[in-house]
């Protein structure tokens, strides 16, 4: 495995290029056989020979590496050994025609008209079917429950009735369109998905990027996590019924999109983040009517949510709802608050630090018991921290610049990787330049993407009257998964 240089960054012709086996071979090793490694990336290169790239992080070590293989149209599977690769791998048979043999549920990803549901048999044995219209502003999904009597069985989920094509719209690019894809990969992690972006541009140019900028990326980021997690706790106490948490935290959460607002005159940070700085600069005045305003709206969100763990029928409803068990969260490569709820301690910002992360630090926010209780208390922690984070930050601003020009164009032949932790998780973002500098590959892994697969398997032995907490407590995104 090449581990990638400073900067996450190395050419092309670095990366080790191994017969399939001996690819394959090194990767159940390096992640199945307790090494520490997982997989954030697997995709296709074509060219004269198709070849799979493999991207692979150390959050222990804090390294990110890369290897690869050519294949042909057919090759061995990695699932049934690594249960990291299920959904990459049925993305590539489905996107780029390579065929796993011996996947053990080989259907399409994204195509929800071509898609084989399992049924579960016998004389009490029901199904009930989802969507993919719901109630409300909600993106298309569909899923089918297979339930015996009110426990849920199996839930089955399919995606993918909005594709998109925004991978394959980044190809030739980075262009004038480029950002604007990137702050509409998720709409709620516009922050979250434009850093990844800019830190890919900013790794292949080694270009700088000054300090004040830096700070005040991290503060966006770290608005948009409060913002969306506020807002879920309100909803989680929605759908157990305690209406005061969820009035106050539904209002709340636009106060803290408010916030974003005021640094870039868009509610979800959109336009905020270029390649080698930001948009918008702020005056010291902002900066303590900012500091002024988190504080007040933290305290009133600290009050209502004080009242949600004090309510014991609350408790009662999350506690052991929809549990994942710590071997289940390693083996499914499960990402942010959903695995650190299980007591997997793992944070971009902490083990990968880029920008204002390397010089402060944010606690890792964790529980144990994988439980709907345990997904919201990580959710509570997370934005207590990151206030406390914006509030530090603010108060000592660095000065100077907030942007300096990004060279250009990229340099040919080479292949960058960038994580950042959004609010839902891990954000990956993988480009290869072909030899004009142009993205000849652009892959983007939303957490999402890792997590849609725990959501079925927490609701196996529970009610299906449970499925509404799960899914809030859980809260994946449709879009994201849907690039």
């Amino acid at each position: 495995m090449k581990l990638l240089e400073s900067g996450n960054r190395c050419s092309v012709a670095d990366i080790p290029v191994q017969s399939y086996d001996d690819f394959r071979a090194e990767l159940l090793d390096l992640c199945g056989s307790g090494k520490g490694a997982r997989i954030v990336s697997l995709f296709a290169l074509h060219g004269e020979k198709d070849r799979l790239v493999a991207i692979l992080a150390d959050d222990k070590a804090g390294t990110i590496g890369a290897l690869s293989a050519p294949v042909g149209s057919t090759y061995l599977s990695l699932t049934p050994d690594l249960l990291q690769a299920h959904f990459f791998e049925r993305e590539l048979y489905e996107t780029d025609g390579l065929r796993p043999e011996g996947h053990p549920w080989l259907k399409p990803l994204r195509n929800p008209f071509a898609v084989e549901f399992y049924r579960l048999e016998g004389g009490e044995s029901h199904e009930v079917a989802v969507g993919p219209v719901h109630a409300g502003v909600i993106e298309p999904g569909h899923f089918r429950f297979q339930c015996y009597g009110e426990n849920v069985e199996h839930l089955e989920i399919a995606l993918g009735y909005q594709h998109r094509g925004i991978e394959k719209a980044l190809e030739g690019g980075p262009d004038k369109h480029t950002i604007h894809f990137m702050a509409t990969v998720a709409g709620d992690t516009s922050i979250g998905h434009s850093l990844a972006y800019a830190r890919i541009f900013e790794s292949m140019t080694a270009g700088p990027v000054p300090a004040r900028a830096e700070a005040l990326r991290a503060i966006a980021l770290e608005l948009e996590r409060i913002a969306n997690h506020v807002g879920d706790i309100g909803a989680l106490a929605g759908d157990v019924g305690y209406l005061p948490t969820k009035s106050f935290c539904g209002r709340l959460r636009g106060d803290f999109l408010n916030l974003t607002a005021e640094l870039c005159g868009n509610r979800f940070g959109r336009n905020f983040i270029l390649p080698g700085g930001v948009a918008f600069d702020i005056d010291d005045e902002q900066a303590r009517s900012l500091a002024d305003k988190l504080g007040d709206f933290l305290a009133q969100t600290d009050e209502a949510v004080d009242l949600l763990w004090g309510t014991p029928s609350v408790l009662a409803r999350f506690e052991h709802t929809g549990s994942i068990s710590l071997r289940d969260a390693v083996n499914l490569g499960l990402v942010g608050p959903a695995a650190r709820a299980c007591g997997l301690e793992m944070d971009a910002r902490t083990d990968h630090p880029t920008g204002m992360y390397r010089f402060s630090t944010i606690p890792v926010s964790m529980f144990s018991t994988g439980d709907v209780y345990a997904r919201a208390i990580v959710r509570t922690l997370e934005y207590r921290r990151s206030a406390r984070f914006i509030l530090d930050t603010l108060a000592s601003l660095p000065s100077g610049y907030i942007a300096v020009e990004p060279q250009a164009p990229l340099p040919a032949d080479m292949l960058a990787v960038s994580l950042v932790e959004g609010w839902r998780g891990e954000v990956c973002h993988c480009a290869v330049t072909g030899p004009d500098g142009r993205f000849i590959r652009y892959k983007i892994v939303d957490p999402s993407f890792h997590n849609w697969f725990a959501l079925a398997l927490a609701l196996r032995g529970q009610q299906i009257s449970d499925f509404p907490l799960c899914n809030k407590s859980f809260n994946l995104s449709y879009c994201g998964f849907d690039l």
